[in-house]
């Protein structure tokens, strides 16, 4: 009875959705082409909070919390569990203070309103993940980026989506963030419900979900592999979500 009520309550999202990605389009070209990349940053910060809140209309329930405040005046990365494409919109408006900017597959800077023009004009670390060598170079630009601007980096160490469980948090990718942006701070964000949003894969929503995003301790990088780096927000992340490999 519940999923046919998934049905009307989707496509009012949906329209919701594709309505604030046309609006906000041309406000995000006029913004980075008048007043530069900061101002662009902020047209994202705004469509994302639309996108965010409008899962009201599904009847979802938010929450974000903190374990401390996450400084502004260092870059930041963090390094999160994946498990929807709702991750990221929380994180862009929840983290806005830090500007944060995400390693994407490249395939989602074509063809999207608002949502490519932003990785393409973001500085968005856009990976082939068939390459591992153009994805090392993408991360490393993003990182040199972080490091001169304050700006924040975003990565999913699981690599895709995990709707049953985490996966093992791979150090690549974070290794080279921190190479390139030895003075960033490592922060964890437990991410979780947002899987079950979209647990049917395609359509509809399941409404009536509860999601929540969650910065936990940051970890100070200095002396400390990636590995031990990647393993030490796993072990945070798995803590908080009780999710146990």
């Amino acid at each position: 009875m519940k999923r046919l009520l998934d049905y009307p309550l989707s496509v009012l999202y949906g329209l919701w959705f594709l309505l604030a990605l046309l609006i906000f389009h041309p406000l995000q070209m006029f913004a980075y082409h008048l007043f530069g990349q900061r101002a662009h940053q902020r047209v994202v910060h705004v469509l994302n909070f639309f996108l965010l809140h409008g899962l009201y209309l599904l009847g979802t329930r938010l929450s974000f919390s903190r374990i401390q405040a996450t400084p502004t005046d260092r870059p930041v990365i963090f390094v999160a569990n994946h498990q929807s494409m709702f991750d990221i919109i929380g994180m862009i408006w929840y983290l806005r203070a830090n500007f944060p900017v995400f390693v994407s597959k490249k395939e989602l800077a074509k063809g999207i309103p608002s949502i490519s023009y932003n990785l393409q004009k973001s500085g968005a670390a856009l990976i082939d993940r068939k390459d591992s060598r153009q994805a090392i170079t993408e991360i490393v630009r993003l990182a040199k980026m972080i490091e001169e601007s304050n700006f924040s980096a975003c990565i999913f160490p699981e690599g895709t989506r995990s709707l049953k469980g985490m996966k093992r948090f791979s150090a690549g990718g974070l290794g080279a963030l921190m190479k390139k942006a030895p003075s960033a701070l490592v922060v964890p964000v437990a991410i979780n419900g947002t899987g079950k949003l979209d647990s049917y894969k395609s359509f509809p929503f399941r409404s009536f979900q509860k999601l929540s995003w969650k910065t936990l301790k940051p970890i100070e990088p200095k002396g400390k592999t990636p590995e031990e780096m990647a393993q030490l927000a796993e072990d945070q992340i798995r803590a908080e979500l009780d999710d146990r490999p």
